[in-house]
């Protein structure tokens, strides 16, 4: 998984009833695009995120 600045982190349910989260990647701290990134989720929090197997990043 590689993101840049800017793209958005789509992370799917994994739980009935669990909505899915979307955010904005504002900071990559691996190697070459790779894991952690500091998100804005669209609710208002940031976090530090290692994304699992249900992420996408949408390319922006």
């Amino acid at each position: 998984m590689n993101a840049t600045v800017g793209d958005r982190l789509l992370m799917h349910g994994n739980t009935v009833g669990e909505g899915d989260r979307r955010g904005e990647i504002i900071e990559v701290r691996g190697h070459d695009g790779g894991p952690p990134y500091i998100v804005r989720f669209d609710d208002g929090h940031t976090g530090l995120v290692f994304p699992g197997p249900d992420a996408v990043v949408v390319p922006q």
